[in-house]
Formats: C-alpha cells, sequence, structure tokens
C-alpha cells in the first residue's frame, strides 16, 4: 500500500504503518491521523514526539501503556489516566499513536 503526501507516494504496511519511519514528517502525521479520524492537539503532538523520541532515541523502544502513563504525567505536570490516553487515540495509544508517529507496528499484545 502507498500514501501520496505532497506529491510524495510514501509505502507503508498492509496495517497503514509506514514502511520506511524515515519518511514521517508532520505532514504524514496529520495524513494518518485523518485516516484514523483523528485531529491532533497539543497532548496528541506530545504523546507522538515521546513515542519517536524513545524508539529512535532509545534503542528503538516502545513503551508499554504504564511507561506511557508515568512519561506524559511528567511532561504534563498532572496524572494521566489509561482513559486520557484512549481519549487521544481511541484504538490504543501504544499502537494507534504509533502509527501516526511512523513507527513500526507494535505486535505485543497490549499490556499495562
Amino acid at each position: 500500500m502507498a500514501i501520496e503526501i505532497n506529491g510524495k507516494t510514501i509505502e507503508t504496511t498492509d496495517h497503514g504503518y509506514l514502511i520506511n519511519h524515515l519518511d514521517w514528517n508532520d505532514d504524514v502525521a496529520r495524513s494518518l491521523a485523518q485516516a484514523e479520524g483523528i485531529t491532533l492537539t497539543d497532548k496528541h503532538w506530545d504523546l507522538i514526539r515521546y513515542l519517536r523520541e524513545e524508539y529512535l532515541d532509545n534503542n528503538q523502544n516502545q513503551p508499554m501503556e504504564r511507561a506511557v502513563l508515568k512519561d506524559m504525567g511528567h511532561r504534563w505536570g498532572t496524572k494521566p489516566t489509561s482513559k486520557d490516553l484512549y481519549t487521544l487515540f481511541p484504538l490504543a495509544p501504544t499502537k494507534q499513536g504509533t502509527k501516526i508517529a511512523g513507527l513500526p507496528e507494535v505486535l505485543r499484545k497490549g499490556g499495562y
């Protein structure tokens, strides 16, 4: 599969994840989010950037929800709940968020 963004063809998997995470940029994220029915807010961008930082700067780490909650709490200065994250990404923050962040598909079965 492929998507067209700004005149460039970007290859994706059958599930809509980017084949090459280096093809990602903010316009790609907006397009992927739109396909998921999500309008990106500042909190979405915080989580997307966090997921990218963890993957790119931390040995391709794809954190589980517990770590995401803890780290987003530090960034936001609050104590978010799972419900808060699922409000942002209803199909699972660590999976749907990862897709919009342009990272490889998370293959684990969820988990807290």
